[in-house]
């Protein structure tokens, strides 16, 4: 598996969802079907893709399977965002310095001004 994969499987909204309710807790499918309000068919479908990309694990209980969250792929995900999460300190505060430099009042734009002094006539007794 290469680390595009886990990418890839994330960029569908409602497989983010479902590795969000299993990072709550251990789920069988019926739950996912209920809480994400999407076909049992649908679910399965996505949990089957989780899967295969190792971000999920099922195990049996009875005639359901329990899906559960398996942290080590999002650790690979997590230590390849490690370097850019460094670089937000220095660039929040690049910008933090460049709206110091800022004047507090906004500019005034000629055709606001005009449009509250229309309004100003209106409300003038």
């Amino acid at each position: 598996m290469t680390i595009a994969d886990p990418f890839e499987v994330l960029a569908e909204p409602n497989r983010r969802r479902i590795l969000d309710l299993l990072h709550a807790a251990e789920r069988p499918v019926g739950d996912l079907v209920r809480e994400l309000a999407v076909s049992q068919p649908a679910v399965s479908k996505h949990l089957r893709v989780l899967r295969d990309a190792g971000l999920v694990e099922a195990r049996v209980d009875g005639q359901r399977r329990i899906y559960r969250v398996r942290h080590e792929p999002l650790t690979a995900i997590d230590d390849w965002l490690e370097p850019y999460r460094r670089s937000w300190p220095d660039r929040l505060d690049d910008l933090e310095r460049r709206l110091d430099a800022m004047p507090d009042d906004p500019p005034h734009h000629p055709l606001h001004d005009d449009d509250r002094d229309e309004d100003n006539e209106r409300t003038r007794p």
